[in-house]
């Protein structure tokens, strides 16, 4: 992947790009008014908290900072069940909510097409009704693609083909919010750039992906902190200079103008078989919501605040899931007390758009791909996960990068994915503990269940939940292995289900809810 600012060189295409799909100025004038006109009805939030309804206790935490004298601006929800974000809207009548959606994969280009969007998009809109949220923010990543599924966010392609298609699907989604709600009513689609875990895979830079996509639909962004660190130390960026540098490189070719929240959160290193060798090269940090937010996100927020073209900030979020309680505070009043009058001041600015006052744009498609955009990029998507799967080995010209420092995406195939099916959202052998001591009594060890889960790709044939997914497919797995020890596999199955679904309709329940689900 390239360095994700811009040369001259690649200001130049960007032009040329843009000169390529819009017939006039007049199609990015409506587009920047349509944002104008959406972004005047959402008030200023200031600085809030990103949270899980189940873990840590969301009641607890909050009688925690009440009682330290703290109180956030807002907090963003992430996706639970209606009843518990219910619940949440009643215990706390007077604070401002809004929601992080879950598993409108808007990279992928069969998403128009999957057949159960229709329930996900409706279910989206209740959250977001209950909640009474002035937008829907969405990682611009996916967890399936190509008929596999993974357990954390994976980046998009960044190519020119990618943000059409991206453009499309977030349109879609915005038009039916706008169904549901009339256009000036509707929650505001937020796109927020994923990080990237140990490589990233593309063309053109962060930047310029993004410019491509505001170019097309009058959606909001979120940038976030740690995602931004991630660009740095994962891609060519970490050799070209501090990091200082990079982030005001990013920043001048990034479309700021569309920040709408910020996000930050904490970075951990994973152990994991090999060690840099290097002194020089930044720790092998990635996006981790339990750990520590460190020093240099500070940094980097402080500059971000800084930035003129920031005009329609309207919240900075903490993201605190599965964070303990009193590390959430502490953290929290560090940043009121770091940069509290700074969000706030940037939170509160208006810009007095020429346009916020006009009628509505006429109802029209985005300016988006084409049919071989599609076949190109869903041709990109398979080869995609199968890469990192390890079934191929890196080719395209999307992935001249990685096949320079094949090191990293090596990290994350040998010593990241495994623990995805393993561990992440509940451990297998603790899930399934009777059925994982036969499969050892019969020499069959648990690592198989990993170059098995991406045997083949499989249908998606219904909406996201890698706990779930996890328990069926290890029943699968463990008919094919030890046949005889289906019925053992499938009674632990039906007991984890059971517990699921009851702790889903509880507030402040087990941990691994989130893990499952996030």
């Amino acid at each position: 992947m390239r360095i994700p600012c811009q040369t001259k060189a690649s200001e130049t295409r960007l032009g040329q790009i843009r000169g390529e799909h819009k017939s006039n100025e007049e199609s990015l004038r409506s587009i920047s008014e349509e944002f104008d006109r959406r972004i005047a009805a959402i008030p200023a939030l200031g600085l809030g908290l990103s949270v899980d309804v189940y873990s840590p206790n969301l009641f607890d935490l909050m009688a925690e900072l009440r009682r330290c004298g703290l109180s956030p601006g807002y907090l963003e929800i992430f996706k639970a069940s209606a009843n518990a974000m219910r619940t949440v809207r009643r215990r706390m009548p007077d604070v401002p909510l809004t929601y992080h959606g879950e598993g409108l994969w808007v990279t992928q280009p069969d998403f128009s097409r999957a057949s159960f969007l229709a329930d996900d998009l409706d279910q989206a809109a209740t959250h977001l009704s209950i909640l009474g949220s002035h937008w829907l923010n969405h990682e611009c990543a996916a967890k399936q693609m190509a008929g596999y599924s993974f357990g954390t966010y994976l980046p998009p392609v960044y190519t020119e083909a990618s943000a059409r298609i991206v453009a499309d699907n977030v349109a879609l989604v915005q038009r039916q919010l706008d169904d549901r709600w009339g256009s000036g009513d509707a929650p505001l689609f937020l796109l927020e750039m994923a990080p990237l875990t140990y490589f990233g895979v593309g063309t053109i830079g962060a930047p310029q992906f993004f410019c491509l996509v505001t170019d097309r639909v009058a959606c909001g962004l979120v940038l976030d902190i740690g995602h931004l660190w991630t660009l740095y130390r994962y891609t060519a960026a970490k050799e070209a200079g501090p990091l200082a540098e990079f982030v005001r490189q990013f920043l001048d070719a990034f479309p700021l103008e569309r920040v709408v929240e910020i996000h930050v959160a904490g970075l951990a290193e994973r152990p994991c078989r090999e060690a840099d060798g290097r002194h020089d090269v930044p720790p092998a940090w990635i996006d981790d919501h339990a750990a520590p937010i460190p020093p240099v996100l500070w940094q980097m927020l402080e500059q971000v605040l800084a930035q003129p073209r920031l005009q329609h900030l309207r919240a900075v979020a903490l993201e605190v899931d599965t964070k303990s309680i009193g590390q959430i505070v502490d953290e929290f009043s560090q940043a009121g007390r770091r940069l509290g009058l700074a969000i706030r001041h940037k939170c509160a600015e208006r810009p007095n758009p020429m346009h916020a006052d006009a009628p509505a744009a006429p109802r029209r498609e985005a300016a988006g791909g084409s049919e071989a955009d599609y076949s190109q990029l869903a041709d990109a998507y398979r080869r995609y996960a199968r890469i990192i799967s390890a079934q191929e080995k890196p080719a395209g010209v999307e992935w001249q990068s990685v096949q320079r420092g094949g090191g990293e995406l090596m990290r994350y195939i040998d010593d990241y994915l495994p623990q995805e099916i393993l561990s992440w959202g509940g451990d297998v052998a603790e899930m399934f503990p009777d059925t994982s001591r036969a499969l050892a009594r019969e020499l069959v060890p648990l690592d198989r269940f990993v170059t098995w889960w991406f045997n083949k790709p499989r249908p998606t044939d219904q909406t996201y939940d890698f706990f779930l997914l996890k328990i069926a497919r290890f029943v699968e797995f463990v008919a094919d292995a030890a046949p005889g020890l289906r019925s053992l596999a499938e009674r632990e199955a039906d007991i984890l289900r059971a517990g699921y679904a009851e702790a889903n309709e509880a507030v402040g329940g087990s941990a691994c809810i989130k893990a499952a689900t996030g």
